[in-house]
């Protein structure tokens, strides 16, 4: 099973490349012009993520998320939501890699079975990037406003941060 898995990628990639010798296409320059692609929207979206993450580590190193964390802990408490997830939901939205640091000091601090280990874990695999993926991909496509993206997908976060709590209290809890 392992092989095969191993194998996968590289099977993919060759069919790819057979399919689209097969209907005349010149795989290579259609490879050199999606790379090429690919740099210009990584060149327009750039400035976009180096200010995120910027603010990312300035929100960490000020303290600012654990005042916040304190702050809504009632609240948190009333909707079953580990208080200790907070940093979490603050920043997942903003940063994946930023998210990743927080839930694995999370994971450390508290333990892989924990409560607020396994929260962390779901709430990590059921929410998105926010403002990273509106970043990216309505730069990408030159969209200037977002209209209803940003509140409708920060409302499915919240969404997918209770119902993480919600399932690990009630299947791991």
């Amino acid at each position: 099973m392992s092989t095969a898995l191993d194998l996968l990628v590289p099977a993919i990639i060759a069919g790819v490349s057979c399919y689209g010798m097969a209907k005349k296409v010149d795989v290579y320059d259609a490879l050199l012009q999606g790379a090429a692609k690919g740099l210009e929207i990584l060149w327009r979206i750039l400035p976009a993520l180096v200010t995120l993450l910027t603010v990312v580590a300035m929100l960490r190193a000020s303290g600012a998320l654990e005042v916040a964390a304190k702050a809504l802990s009632p609240v948190l408490g009333l909707l079953g939501i580990p208080p200790e997830t907070m940093g979490l939901m603050l920043v997942r939205p903003i940063s994946g890699s930023a998210a990743l640091g927080v839930g694995s000091e999370l994971i450390t601090t508290y333990g892989p079975d924990s409560t607020i280990g396994r929260t962390a874990a779901v709430m990590l695999g059921s929410t998105e990037t926010t403002f990273y993926t509106i970043a990216v991909y309505f730069g990408a496509a030159g969209i200037k406003k977002t209209r209803y993206a940003v509140p409708a997908a920060l409302c499915a976060d919240l969404a997918g941060f209770f119902f993480a709590a919600l399932t690990v209290g009630l299947l791991l809890g």
